[in-house]
C-alpha cells in the first residue's frame, strides 16, 4: 500500500488522518470541534492582549489545515504566555499540539494543532509576511468575546 493509506504500522489509516497526523498521535478534530477551537483559541489571545485577532476558515482552501488562527502580542514572553494558555486551552478540549514553536525570541510563534493553527507576531512581521492577504480565499470567522472576559466586565 502506499503512504496515502497505510500508515507504516500494520494500521489502515483514516483519509481524515493522512499527511503530518499519521504518526503524530495528535488527536483529530470533527470539524464542528474544530472550529469551536479555533474561536476558543482567539479568544484566549485576545483574553491574554494580543491585538488583531482574526480566525480565517481555509476549510477546501488549504489542503493542510481548517482554520488559521492570526493575532499579534507585545513582546516574545507575551506571546509564549498565550502560545501556552492555548495548549491548555486545547488539553481542555480533548486535543493536543502536534508542533509548538521552541523559540522564545522569535518574532513568529506558531501553535500547530493540526486541524487548527495559530500564528502569533510581533506587529511589524506579521505585517511583512500578510499571511490575511496570502489566505485571501478563506472566510473571517466571527468572534465573540469570550465569557471571561464578560465575567470580568459584570464584576466591575
Amino acid at each position: 500500500m502506499n503512504e496515502d493509506t497505510h500508515s507504516g504500522h500494520g494500521d489502515s489509516v483514516n483519509p481524515k488522518t493522512i499527511g503530518a497526523t499519521a504518526s503524530s498521535g495528535a488527536r483529530i478534530l470533527e470539524p464542528e470541534q474544530a472550529r469551536a477551537f479555533a474561536v476558543l483559541a482567539a479568544q484566549t489571545l485576545e483574553d491574554d492582549r494580543c491585538t488583531d485577532v482574526v480566525v480565517l476558515d481555509v476549510t477546501g482552501v488549504s489542503p493542510v489545515t481548517g482554520y488559521i488562527v492570526i493575532g499579534s502580542g507585545t513582546s516574545a514572553r507575551q506571546m509564549r504566555s498565550a502560545l501556552d494558555d492555548i495548549n491548555e486551552v486545547a488539553k481542555e478540549q480533548g486535543t493536543s499540539a502536534y508542533a509548538i514553536t521552541t523559540d522564545d525570541k522569535a518574532l513568529w510563534l506558531l501553535a500547530d494543532f493540526v486541524d487548527v493553527v495559530v500564528h502569533l507576531f510581533e506587529p511589524n512581521a506579521r505585517a511583512h509576511y500578510d499571511l490575511e492577504s496570502l489566505w485571501s480565499r478563506s472566510t473571517r470567522v466571527q468572534v465573540p468575546p469570550s465569557d471571561r472576559k464578560n465575567r470580568a466586565s459584570q464584576s466591575e
